[in-house]
């Protein structure tokens, strides 16, 4: 079982202060392309009801010449505290996406400026603002003065291993006046492989006033206290971790402030959330929630005998009723053999 020093639990008593907004709990959801949209968040939501949600990255060009909020943009007044997330490298696009999400109801907005992914990279966002931290620091300051709530930036370490400069990076985007940077503590050119280096999170906390939060490797209870008393960050924010796990973030968030540990959810209970995941797509995306589902199911089956072989054909579904099916089966499998278990033991 974790152990939280005493310390740590009185540092994290207090809410998250983020310029003028507060949050009750410091761990936070991950904006995660293709995962956090609205049935997701709502998921986790229910285990974590303060922590702080992000929306899938968006696209401040494709805003400005369309003129319609995206999909992925679209919030739930009842899920606040939420924040939603822009990317691009023009200053004036930004801030005027930013006037766009604070009407939608972003209580934070925040700039990616960490995304490895080269479609984004090669058009000057994500992480290529690591080496124009000029364009950086531009954008911040047209976000902040664009809107009221407050602006905030997720980042990495560096490009590449020889050009980690991410120390001067958050001091020139605390200038501008981001009042948060969530720090993932690996370089663009690690893209999701090695172990995250907390190293560089602990170092940007000693020289920033504002919040840091610290992101990578953050897979359990055990792995989120190891990050927050190593670099004593303000909090942590869950990643690829909640991918088929949405309890994680709540999991943090109940240890952290009680110094227990929630009972982790059964197999069967992780299959029914996988099969109320895939209904909810369907029922909000139609058929490309289907295709969507596909990777959320596989991602959920896991931990039990031939979780391979479900896994393979729930890749393959094309309707709500077949992916139901197969996971109704393989809960009504697993039942039955807890009965046979309950009855060799009596």
């Amino acid at each position: 079982m974790p152990v939280i020093s005493a310390d740590l639990q009185q540092r994290l008593s207090t809410p998250l202060k983020i310029g003028n907004f507060e949050v009750k709990s410091r761990v936070l959801q991950s904006p995660l392309s293709g995962v956090t949209d609205l049935v997701f968040r709502r998921l986790v939501r229910r285990y974590a009801p303060e922590s702080m949600m992000y929306t899938e990255m968006v696209n401040a060009t494709g805003l400005h010449y369309v003129r319609q909020l995206p999909k992925l943009m679209e919030v739930d007044p009842n899920e606040r505290p939420i924040s939603i997330q822009l990317f691009d490298c023009r200053p004036d696009f930004l801030a005027e996406a930013a006037q766009m999400a604070v009407e939608e109801g972003a209580d934070t907005v925040d700039i990616n400026m960490g995304c490895p992914v080269n479609k984004i990279t090669k058009n000057g966002g994500g992480s290529s603002l690591l080496r124009d931290p000029e364009t950086a620091e531009a954008i911040v300051r047209a976000v902040v003065e664009a809107v009221k709530v407050p602006v905030t930036v997720k980042t990495r370490i560096g490009w590449t291993e020889k050009e980690i400069n991410i120390l001067e990076f958050a001091q020139r985007m605390e200038t501008a006046g981001a009042q948060m940077i969530t720090v993932h503590g690996r370089t663009r050119a690690q893209g999701y492989n090695g172990p995250a280096k907390w190293e560089w999170i602990k170092k940007v906390k000693e020289v920033l006033s504002i919040p840091v939060i610290a992101n990578g490797d953050i897979f359990s209870v055990e792995s989120a206290v190891r990050c927050l008393e190593y670099t004593g960050a303000d909090g942590v924010m869950c990643s690829r971790g909640t991918m088929g796990y949405p309890f994680l973030v709540g999991e943090i968030d109940y240890f952290l402030k009680t110094g227990t540990e929630k009972q982790p959810p059964t197999v069967i209970e992780r299959l029914e959330c996988a099969k109320e995941h895939l209904i909810a797509l369907w029922e909000y995306k139609g058929q490309s929630g289907i295709r969507q589902a596909r990777k959320h199911m596989t991602w959920y089956a896991k931990g039990f005998p031939n979780a391979g072989e479900l896994r393979d054909k729930l890749a393959r579904v094309d309707t709500v009723e077949e992916g139901s099916n197969l996971i109704d089966k393989v809960i009504e499998e697993l039942r039955a053999g807890e009965r046979e278990l309950a009855g060799i033991g009596t």
